[in-house]
Formats: C-alpha cells, structure tokens, sequence
C-alpha cells in the first residue's frame, strides 16, 4: 500500500485552511495540481495514485497535491473576475513560500527540482508554476489544459492577470533575464486528446507562446478516442513520469 501522509495548516496568504498530501516514500517529487473544484485528495479518489502505484512502490516518484484553491475561486459565481485573478496570483505566493518549502523539508533537501503536473485548470496551474518559477520546477506535464482565462474576466485585464496569465506575460519577458534564460532550459509537456470536450487549440496556443521564445515544449495529441476525462489522464501521467521521472 502506498504510503500516505497528509498536513493541514491555515494559510495566512490564502486566508483560508489548505490541505496537502503526499504519496509515497522516494524519488523525484512530483506536484500534481488537482482540477478547478478539486482538493487534495481528488487523485486518489479518481484512481490517479493507483496508476502511478507502480513508480511510487519504486521510488522513482513521490506525489504531492494540495487543495485547488485559485481553481475554485476561477470557476465561483459568487466573486468579480479581479478578485479571481488575485486569488491565483496570492495562489502563486502560497506555493512558493508554503508549499514548496513542506516538499523540500520532506524530501530532505533544499534546492530538489519539482516537476508539476496536472489536468484541466491543474494543467493551467502546472504551466504557470513552471513560467513564474524556473528556478524550482525543472519541467511542466500540462495534460488537456485550459489556458485561456480570458473568458473568467469578463473584458477585464488586470494587472493580477498579467502576472497570471502565461499567454500574457511570456511574450513580454526581457531577453535577457534569469527567468528567461532558465525557461529554456525546461520542458513543458502539452498532451491533449481530441475526443469529447476536449479542446487542443488550447496547448498549440500555448506551445505557440512559448515556442516564440525558444522555451523547449511539445504537443502530443492522442486521437479522437481521447475525452476531457480522468480515464485519459491516468493514461497520459503513468506514461510521462515513467519516461521523465
């Protein structure tokens, strides 16, 4: 049985509770963000863990996910789009000053490199940690991602956006800085199926972006037999993390 450990503190950034967890006992740390209503325990529930059981047992991976704060703020109808695109970018602070310190203090070394992962929005939040943060995350598993949040703004483009936003902010990078120069020595991932509800303009947009500024990326489509669903996911993950990990 997979190891389990999980940890809840109140986020002063975040104003709220955030529950993280953790599966398995070594290996390169992997942080799965979950989809845009999901918590922390959302890939165990929908038998991501149970794929992946196989490289955690091995210690080649251990597993990391935390609760969807920003998605679920992104996908509320009860707050304006700035406020939404304020949580993601206090989000962003959260896991830079909270969460990833937790991952490195697990993992018993303080600089480890982090590959995140995720699907949907989670695919979203797994690009953006990698483009504002270079220096922590090492490569970005974007599985059917939802890129754009345009539609969330209603017309509106704030400056929380900007910093948000990917498909924004990469364009407008100074040739020569840190960031940059790091990005390109990344790897973002953009699989996507082609079946139902799936929508794959949104990684070559994305691969696009980036492709512009020579940050090394790659779609892969899978087919029309592929859906916007978790029985894709648990194909495309197991595959990935077993030829990077």
């Amino acid at each position: 049985m997979v190891a389990k450990v999980s940890s809840k503190w109140y986020s002063s950034r975040l104003h709220t509770e955030v529950l993280s967890v953790r599966y398995g006992h070594a290996g390169t740390p992997v942080l799965l963000f979950p989809t845009a209503g999901g918590d922390a325990e959302e890939c165990e529930r929908f038998l991501m863990i149970r794929v992946l059981t196989p490289l955690i047992e091995a210690g080649r991976i251990k597993v990391f996910s935390c609760d969807s704060v920003a998605g679920r703020a992104w996908i509320s109808s009860e707050h304006s789009p700035a406020y939404k695109a304020r949580v993601q970018n206090v989000f962003n602070d959260f896991l830079i000053e909270e969460l990833i310190p937790a991952i490195r203090s697990d993992c018993r070394s303080s600089d480890v490199e982090v590959i995140s992962a995720g699907a949907s929005i989670g695919a979203y939040n797994s690009l953006v940690a990698l483009c504002r943060n270079p220096q922590i995350f090492r490569m970005a598993i974007c599985m059917s991602g939802t890129y754009d949040l345009a539609r969330w703004m209603q017309g509106q483009h704030t400056s929380d956006l900007h910093l948000v936003s990917p498909l924004h902010f990469v364009p407008y990078l100074q040739e020569n800085s840190p960031q940059l120069a790091l990005l390109r020595r990344r790897l973002v991932l953009l699989p996507t199926g082609e079946g139902r509800w799936e929508a794959p303009d949104e990684s070559w947009k994305v691969a696009n972006v980036l492709g512009k500024r020579g940050i090394p990326n790659r779609v892969d489509l899978w087919g029309e037999g592929y859906d916007h669903d978790w029985i894709t996911w648990r194909e495309m993950l197991p595959k990935y993390l077993d030829e990077f990990a």
